[in-house]
């Protein structure tokens, strides 16, 4: 099993710290506001403990549950605090509209948290395409995108205790497009599938 640090005390880190509970992860949970990291871990349960904000996180795997805006200032706040984790971007940087996304150059949340992360740090794009409601009962495919393949099978494995499939969609430039995928799910939401109880996947066909 894996070890895990959720910075964040929203609906994502609760759902994600839910199903790591359940997976049989060690979960710690830091939060600017301490009561509400407090709130967090006694809620997942589990033995799940509670770190000092901007402190070395015990988890291995570091899952930003973040505002996109916050994603960046945070990791550098954090700095050296990071050096040699597995930091796990889940943002999605939509615009004002939600039908482009913040940034306008082919980067993406990821790429420029890699630009402040500290040294032996790998970063990951991951769970972004994934509605919290589907996260919570469903199994959706993780897509995840990150140039350090040991970092990539290390949140794989994590993945899989949630009883979930990842699957790589290959080097970090990826996450660009992995939060286009994100959009592009707000948007079939809104449109042409109605409603919000699906994920993105994929069908494999074979002769």
């Amino acid at each position: 099993m894996s070890n895990i640090t959720l910075i964040g005390t929203g609906n994502m880190a609760h759902a994600i710290g839910t199903l790591a509970v359940k997976g049989g992860n060690t979960v710690e949970v830091m939060g600017r506001d301490q009561s509400k990291a407090d709130d967090l871990a006694k809620a997942l349960g589990g033995g799940t403990t509670t770190g000092k904000w901007g402190a070395v996180p015990a988890g291995d795997i570091v899952i930003t549950a973040l505002l996109f805006a916050g994603v960046v200032p945070v990791v550098a706040e954090y700095g050296d605090a990071l050096a040699g984790k597995v930091i796990v971007d889940i943002s999605n940087p939509f615009n004002a509209t939600f039908d482009g996304l913040a940034h306008g150059d082919e980067t993406s949340v990821a790429q420029e948290v890699a630009k402040v992360a500290p040294a032996g740090a790998s970063v990951v794009k991951a769970f972004n395409t994934i509605f919290r409601n589907v996260l919570e009962k469903g199994r959706p495919t993780v897509f995840m995108a990150g140039d350090n393949a040991q970092a990539k099978a290390d949140l794989a494995t994590f993945i899989e205790s949630l009883g979930l499939r990842p699957l790589d969609a290959g080097g970090l430039k990826m996450a660009h497009w992995l939060e286009g995928m994100g959009l592009v799910t707000v948007s079939l939401a809104g449109n042409g599938v109605g409603h919000w109880d699906f994920a993105l996947g994929v069908n494999e066909f074979t002769d």
